[in-house]
Formats: structure tokens, C-alpha cells, sequence
């Protein structure tokens, strides 16, 4: 039964927050680029995720009794996509500006069905082959603009999208019964043990923990992981996924905003048609898609994920 969006309360309340976990994905693009100040990348990935699992390891406990292999199986796996995915990020935001690295990980909403084109054949419409050929008019445009083109922070930018792509295919695949905060908990779990081998591997980089690192470890540990992967979790079930895509779309809207008014980042004329091509390329087929469920009366989809 299709249940219309005014009709339905949870549905309003699922749009304002998921668009609060926006603005939290948003500020860590600005978190992260002031914790690498002080803190080496890598090393910030880790104690990062070390504080997130220790967070989310005390929300679980009353959970651990549901704890099995197959829910430690599923996050381990999905963990093991999330760990490349924040590696990227990480390395990316670090040799780009935050509002390029916005943009260009917000490429993980065409990504993902032209990924399930390729490995299972699942259609690919018109209009999100539109918008892969205006991301690559943007990408083209942005290696044109700026002052380095299109660098090493840009291409590791544009890995993250596809890691993101891939994590949340994995999620959607694998993911069945199992405690959704529980798997979280091992995701987070198996990011932090790759930073924690990255960071003994790699060779020793020197690091200071002040009030602003130590702020931008926090803000990064509880908002955009653990208290966005919990809005998530709980929220995205009220609504269509072409609803919640748009809704992520503002990400790099406000990592854009923060860079400007915070880092004081400007952008060449280039660099905002390019972030403007790579904008429209994700926002127009998603709008289609949403007019069309709009005629179809498709605005509120519930029951796919478990909570208790």
C-alpha cells in the first residue's frame, strides 16, 4: 500500500534527519581538514574509528547477546569497504580542497547503478546515463581549473566515490536480519584495526593532540559516524532511496560553505562550472526519478530495516 508523504508523519520527520546527517557528513570534510593540521591523515583515520568503535561498543552492550558469525561475517566484510572508503577520503581531502572533495565523492550516487550494470545487468536508464556524461564534463572541467589541475587529492576524491558506491552495494546485498548496530559496531571495529596497521606500518609521522585536534577527533567520531550511521539506519526506511539521494546531495552544499567561510577556500571560475556539472550530473536524474514517483504516488517506504 502507498502511503503519500503528508499522510504520513514518519515520513517528514525521516527528511528533516537525514538532512541533519548532511550537515554533519558535511562538517567533517572541515573537521578533517583542521584535525590534519596536527594529526597525519592516517593517523586521524585511526584514532578517529578507535574512538567511534568504543562509542558504539557502549550503545551495543544491552545488544551483545545477538552478537554471532554471521553478523561479525557481514560487518567485517562491509567493514573492509567502508575502511578503503574513509582511507580515500582521508588521503583525498588531505590534497584537495574540501569543497573539489565534496563534489567528487557525491559521484557515488551515478556510480552505484552503473556498478549494478556491470556486474548484474540491472538497467540503466537514460538519464543517469545523462549524468554520467555530465561528471565527466565536470571532472574534465576541473582538471582545466585551478591551480594544480586535476591532482592526486582529486583522483583519490574520485576513488572514494566508488568505495562509497561499493560499500553501500555490499550493505545492500548482504545485509539480512542481522542487528544493524551491531554490524556498525564490527564495521567500525575493522576500520580502526586497518588504520591501527597502516599506522604501525607506515613509517612514523609526528603528530600533536591539542584542543583543536582533540575537537576534530571528537566532532568526526560521534557526529558523521556514530550518531550518522544511527540516523541512517533508523530514518532511511521512511522514504524512497531517489528521495534519500537527493537529500544526500546537500553534502558537498555544505562542505562547500564551510571550506569558503571557515578555510577560507575560493574557487576559480573552472573549478565552480566543474563542481556545477558534477552536481547537475547527480541531481537530474535523481529529480526524474523523483517526479516520477511523485505521479506515482511512491513517497514512504517502510519496514526494510529492523531497529530493536
Amino acid at each position: 500500500m502507498q502511503t503519500n508523504t503528508l499522510e504520513d508523519p514518519r515520513s517528514s520527520k525521516a527528511t528533516f534527519w537525514l538532512i541533519l546527517t548532511t550537515l554533519f557528513w558535511g562538517g567533517s570534510f572541515i573537521f578533517n581538514k583542521i584535525g590534519f593540521r596536527e594529526i597525519p591523515p592516517v593517523t586521524f583515520l585511526f584514532f578517529r574509528f578507535a574512538l567511534a568503535t568504543l562509542l558504539m561498543g557502549v550503545l551495543c552492550l544491552p545488544r551483545l547477546r545477538r552478537f554471532n558469525w554471521v553478523t561479525f561475517r557481514t560487518g567485517l566484510t562491509v567493514g573492509l569497504a567502508l575502511a578503503a572508503t574513509n582511507l580515500s577520503f582521508v588521503l583525498g581531502v588531505n590534497g584537495t580542497s574540501v569543497s573539489r572533495a565534496g563534489f567528487l565523492n557525491n559521484l557515488f550516487v551515478l556510480l552505484i547503478p552503473l556498478l549494478c550494470f556491470a556486474f548484474w545487468r540491472e538497467r540503466l536508464d537514460r538519464w543517469t546515463a545523462a549524468g554520467l556524461l555530465l561528471a565527466f564534463g565536470g571532472l574534465w572541467q576541473l582538471a582545466q581549473g585551478g591551480e594544480q589541475g586535476f591532482n592526486r587529492g582529486d583522483l583519490l576524491s574520485t576513488l572514494c566515490a566508488l568505495f562509497i558506491a561499493l560499500h553501500i552495494i555490499s550493505v545492500s546485498k548482504l545485509l539480512r536480519d542481522e542487528d544493524i548496530y551491531l554490524v556498525s559496531l564490527v564495521q567500525f571495529a575493522t576500520v580502526t584495526a586497518v588504520g591501527g596497521a597502516l599506522f604501525l606500518v607506515l613509517p612514523a609521522a609526528p603528530y600533536a593532540i591539542t584542543a583543536v585536534s582533540a575537537g576534530s577527533l571528537l566532532y568526526c567520531a560521534i557526529f558523521p559516524t556514530v550518531i550518522c550511521f544511527t540516523l541512517q539506519n533508523a530514518y532511511q526506511r521512511y522514504t524512497t532511496p531517489t528521495k534519500a539521494g537527493l537529500i544526500y546531495t546537500l553534502d558537498p552544499v555544505w562542505s562547500m560553505t564551510g571550506g569558503t567561510l571557515l578555510l577560507g577556500e575560493r574557487l576559480t571560475a573552472g573549478e565552480w562550472v566543474g563542481c556545477g556539472l558534477i552536481f547537475a550530473s547527480v541531481v537530474l536524474p535523481l529529480t526524474v526519478k523523483r517526479l516520477r514517483e511523485r505521479h506515482l504516488g511512491i513517497d514512504y517506504r517502510a519496514g526494510s530495516v529492523t531497529t530493536d
